[in-house]
């Protein structure tokens, strides 16, 4: 039972964990425990905090960058659905059957919610499109496909599509944080397939409208469906990390509505997911940072991408494209040097095919210097496949220093062009516009992108109807939900 929003919000919770400045306060942790009482265990207050948050206590800030997210993450699933790699899970998860409670979008047809939020889950990450987050993570994919999808199915308002996505964004923030897991190389398991069933669930557990009791068991049933592997990235199924977190939270949510348990105490317990996924380094009482103004949707916020791959290689693009006005021709290039952190699965001097290219910092630092441009179009094996490319990653060198950070937040790179003639061109960049601390990327350029990505499978009007309804999400209720989906199944 949820307790009243007063009642709560009046409970103590500590400097240390909440931090002077919190939104809502939470049960005493263990140094505020008065002698001889027991310890509330963290999963217990983290539950109790998150079934009490409602729409009313996100602020305008939360809502207006939820509005974006849900925007940017329809778009991208539509364009993702164009991908080989979703004709292949569409047709399977259609070929499966089942009750069609949820569109599959950009497909024209449903599925039950658990199959609609793991393809459309996969969907929006196919591309490696989706905002990247600060500590790094993919929490858009993992937590808005299957939110959409109980929306539809049970009918709820846009205000609970918002209020369910911050709140598994906040989840999930607060687990990367937790971890320690910052550094580039640091990760044993690809963060959203280790957060994002986590986050899915506390999503879609406030769609239900459990309680703490029920939330930790679907917490708890959760952090066993938690883990993908990195040795993955650059293949089909790096797309399914998010969409399979996306269901498997949903799954553990619509188990534990109908009483289905697990270890309620999963944070703290001795066998449970902190040792399983993060060894000794994850600090569980961290996690009760969740709900402190202001929400993680908000500070450190998202890095909307401008770019289809992997966000480490979005620093050699901007270094590419500032240098490419000043090439006369890709032939004058006689040696290209770029010099970026250790970063050892984005290292792909040749990569075998489109998609590989997208963790490659080669082959993206080249296609912006051969092209002036780095788009979706550019991740194909024809682009790759170019004689010029080709002979341009022959003389492309990749320097990895460790001196220099492996965290987003944190590194740079150096790029040194070599043409005929002797003539030198060198930048250093920072990061791409748009990252933490630097100005956001406008509404106007973002829906350049948006407008790119539903132009792959929809008129203009089409188009248009979802960005009004996207943009607005939070004034529709659950009828205008329905038709949000509708326009975005792509329907005959």
């Amino acid at each position: 039972m949820k307790l009243p929003r007063r009642q709560f919000l009046n409970l103590a919770g500590t400097a240390a964990a909440l931090g002077a400045g919190s939104r809502i306060a939470g049960a005493q942790t263990q140094t505020a425990q008065p002698k001889g009482k027991p310890v509330m265990p963290v999963t217990k207050q983290l539950c109790e905090r998150i079934a009490a948050t409602g729409y009313a206590d996100l602020g305008e800030p939360a809502i207006a960058a939820a509005r974006r997210l849900v925007l940017d993450g329809i778009a991208i699933a539509i364009a993702g659905t164009e991908e080989q790699a979703i004709h292949i899970l569409a047709a399977y998860h259609k070929e499966q059957g089942g009750a069609a409670q949820a569109t599959a979008i950009g497909n024209g047809f449903r599925l039950n919610t658990v199959a609609a939020a793991a393809l459309n889950g996969a969907a929006m990450h196919v591309l490696d499109f989706e905002p990247m987050w600060s500590p790094a993570n993919h929490a858009l994919s993992t937590t808005l496909a299957g939110v959409l999808a109980l929306a539809e199915a049970r009918g709820a308002t846009g205000r609970e599509v918002l209020t369910a996505l911050v709140k598994g964004v906040e989840m999930q923030g607060w687990i990367r944080q937790a971890s320690g897991q910052y550094e580039a190389g640091t990760s044993r398991f690809h963060p959203p397939g280790a957060a994002g069933p986590l986050g899915s669930a506390v999503a879609s557990g406030h769609l239900l409208g459990l309680d703490a009791g029920r939330l930790a068991h679907a917490v708890g049933i959760s952090a066993s469906r938690a883990g993908s592997l990195l040795a993955n990235a650059g293949t089909m199924t790096k797309s399914t990390h998010s969409g399979h977190a996306s269901a498997l939270g949903l799954e553990s949510a619509l188990l534990a509505e109908r009483g289905f348990t697990a270890n309620a105490e999963v944070f703290e317990a001795a066998h449970g997911y902190a040792p399983a996924f993060y060894d000794d380094g994850f600090k569980t009482e961290e996690m009760l940072g969740y709900g402190r103004a202001p929400f993680r949707i908000v500070a450190p916020g998202y890095a909307i991408k401008m770019f289809p791959s992997q966000f480490g290689t979005h620093f050699g693009i901007t270094a590419g494209l500032e240098l490419h006005p000043q090439i006369p021709a890709a032939a004058a290039i006689r040696k290209v040097v770029l010099t970026a952190p250790v970063m050892g699965y984005v290292n792909r001097p040749r990569p075998a095919t489109g998609l590989a290219g997208k963790f490659s910092l080669q082959y993206t630092a080249a296609s912006a210097l051969l092209d002036g441009k780095v788009g979706i179009r550019t991740f194909t094996d024809q682009q790759l496949a170019r004689p010029a490319m080709q002979d341009l990653l022959g003389k492309l060198e990749l320097r990895q220093d460790p001196a220099i950070p492996g965290r987003f937040e944190e590194m740079h790179v150096l790029l040194r062009v070599e043409l005929d003639g002797g003539r030198v061109l060198e930048t250093r960049c920072d990061g791409p516009r748009g990252k933490w601390g630097t100005p956001p990327i406008s509404e106007a350029e973002h829906l350049v992108k948006v407008r790119d990505c539903l132009a792959t499978r929809l008129d203009a009007p089409a188009a248009e109807r979802i960005i009004e309804l996207a943009r607005r999400i939070d004034d529709l209720d659950a009828a205008g939900v329905r038709q949000l989906m509708q326009q975005a199944g792509c329907f005959a």
